[in-house]
C-alpha cells in the first residue's frame, strides 16, 4: 500500500482548523482534518492508496484537488508519495 501527501492549498477554514501549507501523510489512518474536507477527499484518497490513476481533464493523474463543501473554503491537492 502507498502513501497519500495531503497538502492545504487555501484555507479560509470558518473554525481556523487548517492552514496553508499544513501537510498530512495518510497512510492507513484518517488524518487530523475535519470530517466534512474529509468526507469529500476520502474517496480519492482510497483510490490512490490502492494504485488507482484517476481522470484529470484529458489525462489520468495520480494526484486529486478537492474543495471544502462549506462553501469551498479549503483547498485541498492530494498525490501519491514513495
Amino acid at each position: 500500500m502507498g502513501r497519500v501527501r495531503l497538502t492545504v492549498t487555501e484555507s479560509r477554514c470558518r473554525c481556523g482548523y487548517l492552514e496553508k501549507g499544513d501537510v498530512f501523510i495518510v497512510e492507513d489512518i484518517c488524518p487530523p482534518i475535519c470530517h466534512e474536507l474529509w468526507n469529500a477527499a476520502y474517496p480519492y484518497v482510497f483510490a490512490l492508496l490502492n494504485g488507482a490513476s484517476l481522470d484529470c481533464g484529458e489525462q489520468r493523474a495520480v494526484s486529486f484537488d478537492v474543495k471544502c463543501p462549506d462553501g469551498g473554503r479549503v483547498l485541498l491537492h492530494g498525490e501519491t508519495v514513495d
